[in-house]
């Protein structure tokens, strides 16, 4: 059972991962439609709003590996701490 809960664990981290990275990309090039269509610019909007959605997307990235690497150094610690107590 506890492979399992490692699985799931994996899979929920990695999905966050997939939604956290593509979302503000998205977000971005939405506005940047909005914003072509509403002040009638041309198609070149898209690129900075692709670039602005990738940094994003890189920093939400980056503070989700964070979170990941730091969630598993307090396991390591765990693990240690209860080997040495037996």
């Amino acid at each position: 059972m506890k492979y399992w809960a490692d699985i799931f664990k994996h899979l929920t981290t990695l999905t966050q991962f997939g939604l956290s990275f593509i979302t503000p990309t998205l977000l971005c090039l939405a506005l940047c439609a909005w914003v072509s269509q509403r002040f009638d610019l041309g198609g070149w909007i898209y690129i900075p709003g692709f670039f602005f959605g990738m940094g994003g997307s890189f920093m939400v990235a980056y503070k989700l590996y964070l979170r990941v690497t730091r969630r598993q150094d307090k396991e390591e610690k765990k693990k240690v701490s209860f080997n040495r107590h037996i």
